[in-house]
């Protein structure tokens, strides 16, 4: 399946939790960092989900902020990765990001490129809503 988001993460659904109308899904991508989803739970039935089951995680690049800190925030992930590049465009600017052998895509303006003064080689934090994410089964 060819999407348009630009960050896919692979991994195992470690818990599951439902309630009057949506779930939470928590995939764990790596040994160290594990991800928050909140689906309908018409789609977690649809998918048939269930703990221990591989996803795929699908997050588009447009909805991942980046922070030089950790942030205590409504945003359930919220990731350490390090940049490790930075494409300027004439507006916004695409930042590369590693987070241990998985990658991430931020898009952000280059006023807020500026501003915070992000360089590859910078330790940043991802950050993304729960209901930013797609799960594929």
């Amino acid at each position: 399946m060819k999407t348009s988001a630009r960050n896919e993460l692979n991994g195992k659904i470690t818990e599951l939790k439902s309630g009057g109308v949506m779930s939470e899904v928590i995939v764990k991508i790596s040994d160290d960092i594990t991800i928050s989803a909140t689906i309908t739970n018409d789609a977690k039935e649809s998918l048939g989900l269930k703990i221990g089951d591989n996803v795929s995680a699908l997050i588009k690049s447009s909805l991942v902020l980046l922070s030089k800190e950790k942030l205590k925030a409504t945003a359930r992930n919220n990731i350490k990765t390090k940049v490790t590049e930075v494409i300027k465009g004439a507006v916004n600017s695409e930042v590369k990001l590693s987070v241990g052998k998985k990658s991430l895509c931020a898009i952000v303006t280059n006023d807020a490129i500026s501003d915070l003064q992000i360089n590859a080689g910078n330790e940043v934090y991802a950050i993304f809503k729960a209901s930013s994410v797609i799960l594929i089964a």
